[in-house]
């Protein structure tokens, strides 16, 4: 009921801070720890920001982004950056469902940018982060996405401490809306405290949220920041991937087949930068992905 009555809402307004929230006890009962098998089978899909050049460009929209997808690249899914939407009305929106279903591209999820700090001291702050979050789950479920990614950065030289405690308190409230909607919410490690995989364990243990979870970007390997054990410590929670070539063949064989054979099931968004870098991926994914093409 609660679906219909969301749907509904949106269908007349699409308005900022549509929906109510639920009781703590609701929430409590999709309490446990997040399972990697929950999103289903191993697909690929591409993800907007891999081509971020060519919609600054001009040479295309978001509204041709299914066909991108599909006709140029053969995939099966696609995963949106809240930036790069022009205008989302329903009428837009509608018509992004009807050239998704007509390539039969399937709308993954939405990354959302330029929303506020989820790890900043000041209550009201954070209070607005999740208000301005909420019409991403809203046009997230409309489009039949199953989450929205989020950032989690924090301030320099910031106590883990207590960003531990802001981003708990963010995120329960973020979840509040996002569970009735059945959208999951997604950290990336983008920068901050979420590239601090024991931070980010921290953090999903303590909101212990089967709606919550990390989307693992697999970036270039660093001094600061080993991807592939990052990978490991927040596999238990990934509902997705971030994925981008890495400098070996080799690595990308033991990180994808590592992801297998752990046990997540789920989508692979490719974005590496790039067409080639994008075929590239598509071809990785092909050969160490079981199943996946076949």
């Amino acid at each position: 009921m609660k679906e219909v009555t969301r749907r509904g809402f949106i269908e007349k307004s699409l308005a900022l801070g549509a929906g109510s929230l639920v009781a703590p006890s609701l929430l409590n009962m999709q309490s446990a720890q997040a399972d990697p098998i929950r999103v289903g089978k191993n697909d690929i899909s591409l993800a907007q920001w891999a081509l971020v050049d060519e919609i600054r460009e001009g040479k295309w929209k978001t509204l041709d982004f299914p066909k991108v997808a599909r006709k140029d690249f053969g995939l099966n899914g696609i995963e949106f950056v809240n930036t790069l939407f022009e205008v989302p009305t329903l009428n837009y929106l509608n018509q992004l469902k009807r050239n998704a279903e007509a390539e039969g591209v399937k709308m993954v999820l939405i990354m959302v940018d330029s929303e506020g700090e989820t790890c900043t001291p000041s209550e009201e702050e954070r209070k607005q982060t999740v208000i301005n979050h909420r019409k991403w789950i809203d046009i997230a479920q409309y489009l039949g996405c199953h989450a929205i990614r989020t950032n989690c950065r924090g301030t320099d030289n910031i106590s883990k401490t207590e960003a531990l405690k802001w981003a708990a308190e963010t995120y329960h409230m973020m979840l509040e809306y996002a569970v009735p909607a059945n959208i999951s919410v997604l950290i990336e490690n983008h920068g901050g405290v979420s590239d601090d995989a024991d931070w980010m364990v921290s953090l999903m243990k303590e909101v212990n949220n089967r709606y919550f979870g990390t989307l693992p970007d697999w970036r270039a390997p660093g001094r600061e920041v080993d991807n592939f054990e990052y990978l490991k410590k927040t596999l238990p929670y990934a509902a997705g991937m971030s994925f981008r070539n890495q400098p070996t063949e080799e690595l990308n064989e033991k990180m994808i087949r590592y992801t297998y054979d752990y046990g997540f099931r789920g989508w692979y968004g490719i974005e590496s930068a790039g067409r080639e870098n994008i075929a590239k991926s598509k071809e990785l994914l092909l050969k160490y992905l079981p199943g996946v093409g076949k």
